[in-house]
């Protein structure tokens, strides 16, 4: 009871100072007074004060911290009133430790007792590295990343000047947006690395600058063909051809190909009707994984994701290199868990702070982001999802990963899911992309539409639910964890429908998401959206109209009160998705905004709905240098959108039986071809 209590009052505080009805001291002081009519023992503890008071004194713009407060201390609330309340405090007292401590690192530490010459320190083992090397790290943004090895490379390099001038291959984002330590950023140093290739390096702030300064080549190219690449390296092949982005900036006839930054050399070339995709050969192979035994074999079943890890280092014993793996501790041997045998690794480092996801220590790792085949025999059983989902929420306000969400982003996000449901089978294979896409994912989650569909992750996550924020890549309760290569090939054979955001949309319906502008430090990289994009047979993109216009909702529907930058432009400054191509595969493509819904055509971009109280003329075809087409038959949704009352979704459609593609694979004169 008191939970629902709880609720209502928070959400309603939020509404209130959304709608500007409630700011600065008086939101403090209603806060206060209504949180009292709960019997809540702990609402004088000096922590919950703490909150309440000193960051209101501290920050002058109060307007996004109360509300994020108060998100935090709705989850807290309901959360210390729950059954869970002990695991809760548990998982609370962890995540503050690892804050406090985040900066520290053992780069010297060898476990006492152990006689085995392969487990060194993290510093020794850096140091093995020779100067003008190609690396590789796994890990997919906060989970699974290699920390101890950043910050052992970046103190040895300080105190020997080597090794230098290294190579540095990630597959997905492994930055801290130049705020976390222990990322890839630890490497930001003139002439440690002498070129960087990733697939998506947004978070990599620092070494966007570095690259900015003239000090680092950075290349790029879409995920799923860096993960066959290294998959294929294992084979001893080194390129392969694919039509995964053709008709994009990756596309040497059309934009640069893999440079970011000038190059003489591009490991993006034209052969034929497609391109041909290479990498260097990978000698160093830096892993992370959960456990060791004292032989040296590696246990990969409690691990949150796998990314590339078997592929990796296969790849770096077919080319004559090392294996470096790090662990959170050394394990008794059990011969029928072993993942990784120790003949194929070099040497084993020991970091008691290894993290399983992003703040979470792999020795007191979650069940929840484990498949539930091996959560059964775990103590409790399969997690419960409400739990889990809760957990997921409070740390990442409390770590401000996620941004808050205003109540126009839940009326965008409604029309997003509406759009979903009418377009989606029940049984669907789902991908869901970061930022607002994941919003989708969370009404599906509360509407319990997402027990009849299969969500999967680029990570090599498959089934369960996927997770937001800081753990984004992993997933809640999955069915299985694979190679991210295995989920790429599987995105070939079939992918149903993907959510996926913008940043500009043109006249022809094409899309950016790679570049936020022209400097180098606002590269973002395709990350896997061209694979995801050409696999998948109904695309949802979803993004507000403008760059921070000025929203309010009234009586009548929703109103700009002040337009913003124009998002919809006549041409994108950098092609990620080719619409003509989506056209010529007969693909269901939907631009969903705040101002209504897009639907690509032959024609271009089509208007089909508007929200209640938007104007064509003035708020939208006025706000656009995009040639858009408004439908003769254009519909205004339901003040029901708007407001959430009454709101129904439908259900999805029961799945027809079709048969799939299967894709064509071929191998010839050291060349995968990979052709839709």
């Amino acid at each position: 009871m008191y939970q629902q209590i709880a609720k209502n009052i928070l959400y309603d505080l939020r509404q209130k100072a959304e709608q500007g009805i409630l700011q600065g001291e008086e939101f403090h002081l209603k806060v206060i007074e209504d949180l009292n009519q709960l019997p809540l023992p702990f609402i004088d503890n000096p922590f919950i004060k703490a909150l309440l008071n000193e960051q209101i004194k501290k920050v002058p713009e109060l307007y996004n911290t109360l509300l994020r407060l108060n998100y935090i201390l709705t989850e807290i609330i309901i959360n210390l009133l729950s059954e869970n309340s002990e695991r809760f405090i548990k998982n609370l007292i962890e995540l503050l430790d690892y804050r406090i401590h985040w900066d520290e690192f053992p780069t010297d530490y060898k476990p006492e007792g152990i006689t085995n010459p392969k487990i060194i320190s993290a510093k020794e083992a850096v140091s093995l590295i020779n100067d003008n090397s190609v690396v590789y790290t796994s890990g997919f943004a906060a989970n699974g990343r290699c920390s101890i090895f950043f910050r052992a490379l970046r103190e040895v390099y300080l105190e020997k000047g080597r090794p230098k001038n290294l190579t540095w291959i990630g597959v997905s984002a492994q930055g801290g947006r130049g705020k976390a330590p222990g990322t890839i950023e630890e490497l930001d140093i003139p002439g440690l690395l002498k070129e960087y290739i990733c697939g998506h390096v947004e978070t990599a702030k620092k070494l966007l600058k570095l690259a900015e300064e003239g000090y680092l080549e950075i290349h790029t190219m879409p995920q799923g063909e860096l993960t066959f690449l290294i998959e294929a390296q294992k084979n001893g092949i080194t390129s392969l051809l694919s039509d995964t982005g053709i008709g994009t900036f990756l596309d040497p006839r059309i934009g640069t190909g893999s440079a970011v930054t000038y190059s003489e050399k591009n490991y993006i070339t034209v052969k034929g009707n497609l391109l041909e995709y290479s990498l260097p050969k990978i000698e160093y192979a830096l892993i992370s994984a959960p456990f060791a035994d004292e032989e040296g074999n590696i246990y990969l079943d409690k691990a949150a994701v796998i990314t590339e890890i078997y592929d990796a280092i296969e790849a770096v014993k077919n080319n004559n290199g090392k294996v470096l793996i790090a662990v959170a501790d050394i394990i008794p041997k059990n011969p029928s868990k072993i993942s990784i045998s120790h003949e194929k690794v070099d040497h084993i480092v020991v970091n008691p702070k290894n993290e399983q996801v992003g703040g979470v220590k792999q020795r007191n790792y979650w069940k929840m982001f484990l498949p539930k085949e091996i959560q059964e025999k775990e103590e409790g059983g399969i997690e419960d999802i409400d739990f889990a989902v809760s957990q997921i929420k409070i740390i990442n306000n409390i770590l401000g990963i996620t941004p808050y969400r205003r109540e126009i982003d839940n009326i965008l996000a409604r029309l997003a899911t509406y759009v979903f449901v009418n377009n989606v089978e029940k049984g669907s294979i789902v991908n869901i992309g970061i930022g607002l896409p994941e919003e989708v994912c969370r009404i599906l989650y509360e509407t319990g539409l997402y027990k009849d569909l299969t969500f999967t992750t680029e990570s090599g996550v498959f089934g369960g639910l996927p997770v937001p924020g800081i753990f984004f890549g992993s997933a809640i309760n999955p069915d299985q964890i694979n190679q991210s290569s295995w989920m790429f090939h599987q995105y070939e054979k079939q992918l149903d429908v993907t959510v996926l955001g913008m940043l500009e949309t043109d006249s022809e319906g094409n899309v950016n998401v790679s570049a936020k502008g022209p400097s180098i430090s606002e590269f973002v990289g395709p990350g896997g959206f061209p694979n995801i994009s050409k696999c998948a047979k109904t695309i949802i993109f979803v993004g507000p109209f403008m760059w921070k216009s000025k929203m309010i909702i009234t009586d009548k529907g929703l109103k700009i009160q002040k337009p913003g930058k124009k998002k919809f432009v006549d041409k994108v400054s950098q092609i990620t998705f080719n619409a003509k191509q989506a056209l010529e595969k007969n693909k269901n493509v939907f631009y969903v905004t705040d101002v209504g819904l897009f639907k690509l055509s032959d024609k271009g971009l089509l208007l089909t709905d508007i929200f209640p109280g938007i104007d064509v003329e003035k708020d939208i075809l006025a706000n656009s240098d995009a040639k858009i087409i408004v439908s003769d038959n254009l519909n205004i949704l339901d003040m029901s959108f708007v407001t959430g009352k009454n709101f129904y979704l439908g259900e999805l459609k029961s799945k027809k039986k079709k048969t799939s593609k299967k894709r064509k694979s071929q191998l010839k004169d050291n060349v995968i071809s990979l052709v839709s």
